[in-house]
């Protein structure tokens, strides 16, 4: 019986799911040590973001739980036990696989829900004097990937303001998983007022809606370049955020996107279209991912936004050839809960950290 090579058994490995992999280890020892290999590893974890498979919505219920729930059905769904179950657990952010949490006791770690690896993060302090502080202070975070480096960064940055913001103290620090510790760096000039406190990452950087003053009602869009370990402002377009547009019984959703990274004229106007349900609510249009075949947008539709992730309201899918949309039901998925993306993976934690 012909035996396949090894580069074309690497081409079908790769393609494989993360749960078909870990089995077949088992197969033997070359087989083993070629899914361990760092070049699989990246490879696999390619193949898997451009062709927009092993991808999942993981949802967190109820503060001890998880739920994996396939996003281009919304129908097949597995519930996954995270590390530390004694305690709540809120997302920090997600990427590559890899999920990045915080408990109760603010002890923050990473996860791995596909291999069931964690790691604990050293804690770090916050080093600016509390003493002049009339309000407990606000933390931002952000979780992403830097390539060049081969490394994945953690930021936190801490704002506390005083009466009337008449003083104002603020760090940030960076997490490196490569090195495992955290290292202070600049501090922000900006200020971080809004509920959503975790950056989205984007073109290896991560990114906030913040405000330039105190007293300003403009918001901006600041990026933080993981490479560099630098914030900028990015310009956005010339249309109003702080205003929101209603119609008879609608609420208009429009989503942008920036073509190319950094400059103003490059956003265009992708979707533009009316939710017409009844509205007891303000509600919030999250565009979330494309469909496998790229020709429909999944939308969390929230009717009532809590401070952090949390969202109480519905999925829809927007069709961009027909501009209709179509709700999902999914009883299993709860109402209210935290959520991000997710793909499977094989990216390993730091063995010699705590577990």
């Amino acid at each position: 019986m012909a035996t396949l090579s090894h580069d074309l058994t690497i081409e079908i490995l790769r393609g494989l799911s993360v749960k078909d992999l870990l089995r077949f280890k088992c197969v033997s020892k070359l087989w083993c040590s070629s899914i361990d290999d760092p070049y699989f590893i990246k490879l696999h974890l390619s193949h898997s973001l451009k062709t927009n498979t092993n991808h999942s919505l993981i949802l967190r219920r109820w503060g001890y739980d998880f739920l994996s729930v396939n996003y281009d059905s919304l129908k097949t769904t597995q519930v996954i036990n995270p590390p530390l179950t004694n305690s709540p657990i809120k997302i920090l952010g997600s990427c590559n696989g890899l999920l990045a949490l915080i408990d109760d006791k603010d002890r923050i770690f990473l996860w791995n829900p596909s291999t069931r690896k964690s790691q604990v993060l050293p804690s770090t302090e916050i080093e600016f004097s509390s003493t002049s502080i009339s309000s407990a202070p606000s933390t931002y975070y952000g979780f992403g990937y830097e390539p060049i480096s081969d490394d994945y960064k953690l930021v936190r940055m801490v704002q506390s303001h005083g009466n009337n913001d008449e003083y104002f103290h603020s760090e940030a620090k960076v997490y490196s998983l490569r090195s495992n510790c955290w290292r202070r760096i600049k501090d922000v000039c900006f200020y971080l007022k809004f509920n959503r406190k975790f950056g989205f990452l984007a073109n290896n950087a991560l990114h906030w809606m913040v405000f330039k003053t105190p007293q300003s009602d403009n918001r901006n869009l600041v990026g933080f370049n993981l490479g560099s370990e630098e914030f900028r402002f990015l310009e956005l377009p010339d249309f109003c955020l702080d205003k929101l547009f209603w119609e008879i019984n609608n609420f208009v959703v429009d989503v942008w996107i920036m073509k190319e990274y950094g400059v103003k004229q490059s956003w265009i106007k992708s979707i533009s279209w009316n939710e017409p349900h009844n509205i007891s609510d303000t509600p919030v249009a999250a565009p979330l991912a494309f469909s496998k075949n790229g020709n429909k947008v999944l939308f969390n539709i929230a009717y009532k936004w809590c401070h952090l992730r949390k969202r109480d309201g519905k999925f829809v899918w927007y069709d961009l050839g027909s501009q209709r949309v179509e709700n999902v039901g999914n009883r299993q998925i709860p109402t209210s809960f935290d959520m991000d993306l997710f793909v499977d993976s094989l990216v390993p934690l730091n063995s010699n950290a705590q577990q």
